[in-house]
């Protein structure tokens, strides 16, 4: 039986860790914005959205610690966007911009030390 310790100063893991989401998110951002530069304002648009889609989800009324807030919050469906586009056959920039720019925002908030709740059982 494992005990949780109460929240202290994070240690070293927990720093490597913050580094590494914020080298991952300064490497998103960055492609993002060349993405945007390069396919124009419907990409920026799709890449603003969707890094700001978090705090859209909780103007909509969705809070913590309910599935919808798990899933706004979680790698894997942006992750499986930016996938898919690239092996897929669907060629519209804005949706690989809009899984980078959701990425990113997903990114930076584990660098900040953030994560998704989960849900009580």
């Amino acid at each position: 039986m494992t005990t949780e310790s109460p929240a202290g100063p994070p240690g070293a893991a927990e720093w490597a860790r913050r580094i590494a989401w914020g080298a991952l998110a300064l490497f998103l951002a960055a492609f993002a914005i060349f993405e945007s530069q390069k396919y124009g304002l419907p990409t920026t648009l799709a890449m603003l959205v969707f890094l700001a889609l978090p705090d859209l989800a909780r103007f909509a009324g969705v809070r913590p610690p309910g599935p919808l807030y798990g899933a706004v919050h979680r790698v894997w469906i942006p992750l499986a966007i930016l996938v898919g586009y690239t092996v897929g056959q669907v060629s519209w920039p804005p949706l690989f911009t809009a899984g980078l720019g959701w990425l990113t925002r997903i990114a930076v908030e584990r660098a900040l030390g953030r994560r998704p709740t989960s849900p009580p059982r």
